[in-house]
């Protein structure tokens, strides 16, 4: 799928794929939607993991939205976007641990019956978006950007409904933390995948447009 990944990058643009672009519109949608269930039902549920998750919809949603927009142009600013949005990904994990932290000072426990409805909403919609994708899990930078994001997300999904069931045995609001810590740094160990990919890709030597053919003069008889 990737021009570049092979080392034949060219400064023309790349074939755009259809099937590639619907099911990014698709993942746009439906993580769009996602944001918003998630973002009530984690302040309702006191839930950090459930915030973390809603953050990080937000950002595949943006993540697709960039990817829709240079999908079309030359594979270095691809590859300068997937450095970008490695970059997201990164202050996302940030703001994941530094969540986790300022609730654990607080003593926060959420609700887990709250928290084991919408993370299993949240899973089916990441699942769907995961089959969708798995054809270009192995594409360039962007590409596998997308697709880090959306295995994450799922992994993140598992951990909330794993620390939702920790929540109700126990009454404490630990499981819900130690999630949220995961799930941040996960998004740090996805950022540096991207960046690293990106830059390698950077550094392949552009292959220089062929200079065009002299006029042929015919000769007169």
């Amino acid at each position: 799928m990737s021009d570049c990944c092979s080392g034949g990058c060219s400064t023309g643009k790349p074939p755009v794929d259809p099937r590639y672009r619907r099911i990014l519109w698709i993942a746009l949608w439906v993580n769009a939607l996602m944001f918003g269930v998630e973002i009530v039902g984690g302040w309702a549920a006191g839930s950090v993991a459930l915030l973390a998750d809603a953050v990080d919809f937000l950002g595949d949603a943006a993540n697709y939205g960039i990817s829709l927009f240079v999908l079309a142009l030359a594979p270095v600013w691809r590859s300068r976007t997937a450095l970008l949005k490695g970059a997201t990904m990164g202050g996302y994990g940030i703001f994941v641990l530094g969540s986790a932290f300022w609730h654990l000072q607080s003593g926060t426990v959420p609700q887990a019956h709250t928290m084991g409805i919408i993370g299993s909403a949240a899973l089916a919609a990441n699942c769907l978006v995961g089959v969708l994708l798995y054809a270009y899990r192995n594409g360039d930078a962007n590409m596998r950007s997308v697709w880090l994001c959306t295995r994450n997300d799922a992994i993140g999904n598992v951990a909330v409904l794993v620390a939702a069931l920790g929540v109700f045995q126990t009454g404490s609001g630990v499981p819900d933390l130690l999630v949220a810590t995961v799930m941040g740094l996960l998004g740090l160990s996805a950022a540096r995948s991207v960046i690293v990919q990106a830059r390698a890709e950077l550094r392949v030597p552009v292959a220089p447009l062929p200079a065009p053919a002299a006029p042929v003069e015919l000769k007169r008889r």
